[in-house]
């Protein structure tokens, strides 16, 4: 792997050490579903709001750097695996981040930063040039974190909502040029760890059903899951993937780090958070699919779903791409099934896909239409 994208035509690709660190990534995910799990509020989401944002903006920092430097030597294997177990400490730590285990969470931070700027140190020069600006700027918000374990009340809250705030300033410090983006391993990074989110969405489902008699109502709540997570993953990578991809390998040098930024890091955090949110509602529908749900857990089923189809419009959006509409509109669809689960969990958990199915079937028809015009006059051409 060249230490410039451009330094060659080949695509880079996600090697498996980048796989092993997504995985461990994913695990932050799964502790934030289960804190809000355990206290489904407000409070407690704003809690994982502030979280996901500033473990989500270092993830997408080692995902950058992995695209301008290869993991292939025992020194930069050695600090991946050091950042790896920071996240992992992070993770551990995230239950009780705003408490006892605030300080672990900050020190372990303060360590992916580190390694972080260690590893783009041995980066191409334009990497280097664009990490000058964002490195100390990372640091700043790192220990801002550290410094809120240390604090009590609203200075802790304070230091963790300055923090994102810091790094946003970082990103957009960002000399347009001076960093060189392989798309498609931006592109495919960021779309494996959103598959590993859903799966491990699945898999927290299902650990769940532990304690739960595996009767009609159990069964169908798990199909009914299943389907609202195929459509996930219809809504991402049925080719929205692929042509985002190649609308960023055509940016300009100048502008693709902002689109890349705009596209990756900050529209995916409320598909990540939908993600978070959904796994609660469907976790806490099981064993109660025949039961009204509080208004609450109404709310999380529906508004887990509608952000990740908000997030993934934004996505569409910034490049350009057909498809925002269709998601918006399911979105409202979604929200407006609350009222159904207050009434009986099962008829909003159908709801739910159907509505998102429905979604994907009308945006598919004008491209179904388009694929057969041109397979016709492909056709009319080589008969004639």
């Amino acid at each position: 792997m060249s230490e410039n994208p451009a330094a060659d035509n080949t695509q880079i690709r996600v090697s498996t050490l980048e796989l092993f660190f997504d995985l461990v990534f994913v695990f932050t995910i799964t502790q934030l579903a289960a804190t809000l799990y355990e206290r489904l509020d407000l409070a407690s989401l704003g809690n994982v709001v502030l979280i996901l944002a500033v473990v989500w903006w270092m993830y997408s920092g080692y995902a950058w750097l992995t695209n301008a430097i290869a993991p292939n030597s025992t020194t930069r294997r050695t600090l991946l695996l050091t950042g790896m177990a920071g996240f992992l400490v992070m993770a551990l730590a995230i239950p009780h981040a705003f408490g006892r285990d605030g300080w672990p969470f900050g020190v372990s931070y303060l360590v992916v930063s580190v390694v972080h700027t260690a590893l783009f140190r041995q980066a191409g020069s334009g990497a280097r040039q664009a990490n000058r600006w964002t490195a100390p700027l990372n640091i700043v918000a790192a220990l801002l974190v550290l410094l809120g374990g240390f604090l009590p009340g609203p200075g802790r809250y304070l230091c963790w909502a300055a923090a994102p705030v810091v790094q946003i300033a970082a990103g957009y410090l960002i000399r347009g040029g001076t960093h060189t983006l392989d798309a498609g391993h931006l592109a495919e990074r960021h779309g494996l760890v959103v598959i590993v989110a859903i799966g491990e969405s699945i898999v927290a489902i299902g650990v769940g059903f532990r304690d739960v008699k595996l009767g009609a109502g159990a069964i169908l709540v798990v199909v009914l899951a299943l389907c609202i997570a195929y459509y996930l993953w219809w809504f991402y990578f049925a080719g929205d993937d692929e042509r985002a991809e190649h609308v960023l390998a055509r940016t300009p040098s100048g502008k693709k780090s902002r689109l890349a930024m705009h596209a990756y890091e900050f529209a995916h955090v409320p598909m990540l958070l939908g993600i978070i949110v959904l796994s609660v509602g469907v976790h806490r529908v099981v064993g109660r699919a025949f039961e009204a749900l509080p208004w609450a857990d109404a709310i999380a089923l529906a508004g887990g779903v509608a952000l990740y189809l908000v997030g993934h419009a934004a996505f569409l959006r910034l490049f350009g791409l057909r498809g925002a509409a269709h998601r918006l509109g399911a979105a409202a669809l979604v929200l407006a099934t609350v009222p159904l689960g207050h009434l009986i969990a099962i008829a909003q958990l159908a709801a739910i896909p159907i509505i998102m199915m429905a979604a994907a079937v009308i945006e598919d028809v004008p491209e179904a239409r388009r694929t057969g015009r041109k397979e016709v006059r492909s056709f009319g051409r080589t008969a004639g």
